[in-house]
């Protein structure tokens, strides 16, 4: 089976090539024909991003430029020919640390010896830690020590096959957590950030089982609540071969983003953020196995118990994207109703699904302003 979805994979993309065509960046709508309708304007239900299980690469905006076949067929490329071209982007600040059996990639920036502490930026499913590489340099030169690693199975980190090693399971992440940040040797209690699906809440199941390594907590956009509704991608993944297909789409991170975000991605970052599901078919079976394994509403239920006023004393940050289209506003006023001392909202306008890379510098200041 797994021959066979590459193989198909590949077919697919080796009729792929980049153009030049231009996107906007954040702050900016992007202006397409009617028949695209990607303004917000023209958007009426399709704000609310369904679950189309045949919607394969045509609905995302960025994707429409790198999938349209070239106006001459010598301008046509390969896998490998855009692999070549891309291989070495989206490495910002970061290295390869050995931790156990597993090979993270871990971005820093600042110095141990900051004299404002560490902050652990943690992303969520199915991004990567490239997504922080703005906050982070800018919370640098704040003088804050900050890593961001790659979960295993994501970004450049090590994605081992399923059940070699590695399951997927909450539990393996929690642990492979706790170990890498004793190779880091990073001191308690540090700062943590911790922002979307599945990856991301076990960030924040981490939190609740370490309270005691945690000084303050920010979570930019994440499902809080047991009424947190669950985006397609997810619901796909967990269909019986039909996930299978679905996790060797090479751009569903970069369509993910967009997705939840007003903005589209400009090519040199969609690169980025498709680049290890170009490269192997093992990271969408880390996040195929990922997303079987996850007990969604046991987790929510738990993230929302054990961050209630009952049980949770540390200050909580909602820096919240205010134009996300996987998860309104009202989630985060939900949430905070279950500890309002511990618990303050900063709304950023403007801002998508993943605030830090819509708005880094409204995030930073958020970031600043709390810790």
């Amino acid at each position: 089976m797994a021959s066979s979805l590459l193989s198909l994979r590949s077919s697919f993309l080796s009729s792929r090539t980049f153009t030049s065509r231009k996107h906007g960046t954040r702050r900016e709508f992007v202006a397409f024909s009617s028949s695209e309708r990607a303004g917000e304007e023209e958007e009426k239900d399709d704000d609310k991003p369904g679950f189309n299980p045949f919607g394969f690469v045509t609905d995302n905006p960025s994707s429409k430029s790198a999938i349209q076949l070239p106006e001459s067929p010598a301008e046509d490329g390969n896998v490998g020919q855009m692999l070549y071209r891309i291989e070495n982007k989206g490495r910002e600040y970061g290295s390869y640390v050995k931790s156990g059996k597993l090979r993270w990639f871990v971005r820093e920036t600042g110095s141990v010896n900051s004299r404002r502490g560490t902050i652990l930026f943690l992303h969520g499913a199915p991004t990567q830690s490239f997504s922080y590489r703005e906050v982070m340099s800018k919370m640098s030169n704040s003088s804050y020590h900050c890593y961001a690693p790659d979960w295993i199975g994501f970004g450049f980190s090590d994605k081992p096959q399923p059940g070699y090693g590695f399951s997927y399971t909450e539990d393996e992440f929690h642990s492979a957590l706790d170990k890498l940040l004793e190779v880091l040797n990073i001191s308690s209690p540090f700062f943590l950030v911790v922002q979307g699906f599945l990856v991301g809440s076990y960030g924040l199941t981490w939190a609740l089982k370490n309270s005691e390594k945690i000084s303050k907590l920010a979570i930019l956009n994440s499902p809080l609540t047991v009424s947190s509704p669950l985006p397609g991608l997810f619901k796909k993944l967990r269909i019986p071969l039909f996930g299978e297909f679905t996790c060797q789409n090479a751009i569903e991170a970069e369509r993910f983003i967009e997705g939840g975000s007003p903005y589209v991605l400009k090519n040199e970052k969609a690169d980025v953020y498709r680049l290890p599901y170009l490269s192997s078919g093992a990271p969408g079976f880390a996040l195929l196995e990922a997303a079987k394994k996850a007990n969604f509403g046991d987790i929510l239920n738990r993230i929302s118990s054990g961050f209630s006023s009952s049980s949770w004393d540390k200050p909580i940050l909602l820096a919240w994207g205010l134009s996300d289209k996987y998860l309104p506003l009202s989630e985060a006023e939900a949430f905070q109703k279950g500890n309002p001392n511990a618990i303050k909202i900063k709304q950023i306008e403007g801002a998508g699904h993943m605030p830090q890379e819509d708005w880094p510098e409204k995030v930073v200041e958020a970031l600043n302003r709390f810790l």
